[in-house]
C-alpha cells in the first residue's frame, strides 16, 4: 500500500503522533516524560557527555578529531533547541517545516555520530599513549555510539507507516535523500586532496557528478524543509522521479570509471595498495592515497544502490496536497 504525504500544521493545544503507540505531548514540560522526550534527554546527555569527556583532557588534534568534537558540539546544540522548541509549542512559528524538520536532523545526527564513532577510535585514540586522556576518549567513543542508537531509534519510531500521513522526509525516499547527501560529504572529504583526481578528465567527470547529485538531493531536501515544493514548475513526485533516474544514470558511469581509472594500470592506476609508497607508514588521522581511492569506489557503490532504491520507491508515492 502506497504511503501518502501531506503537509499537517501542528498546534501547540494538540497532540502529534510519534508512531508509538500514544501521542506526544508539545507545549508542555509533559513532553519531556513521553517516550520520545525520554529519549531526546538521552541524545542530549549522550552528546554533552562525549564531548565533554574530550574537551576535558583536549583529546582531539587535527581534522579527524575536529570533526568528532564538532559532531558532537552540533548534535547537542540541535537537540537542545528541538526539546526548547516543543517544550515552548513554538512548532507553528518555527522557520522550517516541523513535519520534516526533526527526523531529517535525526537521521543525519545518527549518521554523524556513527562517522564520529568509527573515525575517533581509528584515526586517533588507537594512537594514544595509556592513562587518562585514553580512558575519556574511549569513554566518549562509547557515547558516541549511545548517541548514535538513540538518533536512529527516533528515525525508526518517527518515520512514516503504510497509509500514515506524514511529511515527505520521513517516508522512505525523504530518508534516502538524507544517506545519499551523507554519503556524498564523505565522499568529499576523501576527495580534498586534488591529486587524487586532477589532469584525468575520467576522474574529473566522477567529482562532477558526485557534486551534481548532491546538489539535486539537497534541493530537494532545502524544498519539503521551506515547504516550497508547490514552486517547482513541474508536480513535485515527477520531480523527485526524474532527480533519482538522473542521479542513477550519472553514479552508473562514476561506478566505472572511478575504480577503472584508480586501479587498472592499463589506465594508470595502481591495483594494489603496496604500490603507494605513502600507505605503508602509520600515521594518525593520515588516510594515504590508495585508501582514498578505495574508499570513494566503496561509497560510490553505495550511493548508487540508494538511489537505485530512492527510483523504486519514488515511483510509488503519492502526494496528495493540502
Amino acid at each position: 500500500m502506497p504511503v501518502t504525504v501531506t503537509r499537517t500544521t501542528i498546534t501547540t493545544t494538540t497532540s502529534s503522533s510519534s508512531g508509538l503507540g500514544s501521542p506526544t505531548i508539545v507545549g508542555s514540560p509533559r513532553a519531556l516524560t513521553q517516550p520520545l522526550g525520554l529519549l531526546r534527554l538521552l541524545q542530549l546527555l549522550s552528546t554533552c557527555v562525549a564531548f565533554s569527556l574530550v574537551a576535558s583532557v583536549g583529546a582531539w588534534t587535527g581534522h579527524m578529531g575536529n570533526w568528532c568534537m564538532f559532531t558532537w558540539c552540533f548534535c547537542f546544540a540541535v537537540t537542545l533547541i528541538i526539546l526548547f522548541v516543543e517544550l515552548a509549542g513554538l512548532q507553528a512559528r518555527f522557520p522550517l517545516s516541523w513535519n520534516n524538520f526533526p527526523i531529517t536532523y535525526a537521521c543525519y545526527a545518527a549518521l554523524f555520530c556513527l562517522s564520529a564513532a568509527i573515525i575517533y577510535p581509528t584515526t586517533y585514540v588507537q594512537f594514544m599513549s595509556h592513562g587518562r586522556s585514553r580512558d575519556h576518549a574511549i569513554a566518549a567513543t562509547a557515547f558516541s555510539c549511545i548517541a548514535c542508537v538513540a538518533y536512529a531509534t527516533e528515525v525508526a519510531w518517527t518515520r512514516a507507516r503504510p497509509g500514515e500521513i506524514t511529511g515527505y522526509m520521513a517516508t522512505v525516499p525523504g530518508l534516502l535523500k538524507v544517506l545519499e547527501t551523507f554519503v556524498a560529504c564523505i565522499i568529499f572529504a576523501f576527495l580534498s586532496d586534488p591529486s587524487v583526481y586532477q589532469q584525468r578528465p575520467a576522474l574529473e567527470w566522477c567529482v562532477a557528478v558526485y557534486a551534481i547529485c548532491f546538489i539535486l538531493a539537497a534541493v530537494a531536501i532545502l524544498l519539503n524543509l521551506g515547504e516550497c515544493t508547490n514552486a517547482l514548475p513541474v508536480p513535485f513526485p515527477t520531480f523527485l522521479s526524474g532527480l533519482a533516474l538522473l542521479s542513477v544514470l550519472l553514479y552508473a558511469t562514476a561506478l566505472v570509471l572511478w575504480p577503472l581509472y584508480q586501479f587498472d594500470d592499463k589506465y594508470g592506476g595502481k591495483p594494489r595498495r603496496s604500490l603507494d609508497p605513502y600507505c605503508a607508514r602509520r600515521h594518525s588521522d593520515h588516510v594515504c592515497d590508495w585508501d582514498r581511492r578505495l574508499a570513494v569506489a566503496i561509497l560510490t557503490a553505495i550511493n548508487l544502490l540508494a538511489y537505485v532504491a530512492d527510483l523504486v520507491h519514488s515511483s510509488r508515492l503519492v502526494f496528495v496536497r493540502v
